[in-house]
């Protein structure tokens, strides 16, 4: 697939349009999400590690 010139500048233009909208959180906003990314987290690791040590433990008991 070939870019033209003209595509590309069109593209260019739009990433910068994007970039001048975009701003850089507060310190109190960038910990909330910080704090809720690192509990998604935490609650998908321990539900995955839940499952591994289910597999793990109940093939035994049979």
């Amino acid at each position: 697939m070939q870019l033209t010139v003209e595509e590309l500048t069109k593209k260019v233009k739009e990433y910068i349009r994007i970039l001048k909208l975009a701003k850089r959180p507060k310190r109190d906003e960038f910990l909330k999400i910080s704090k809720i990314a690192g509990a998604a987290m935490a609650l998908i690791g321990t539900i995955g590690f839940s499952i591994y040590l289910l597999m793990a433990v109940l093939p035994k008991g049979f």
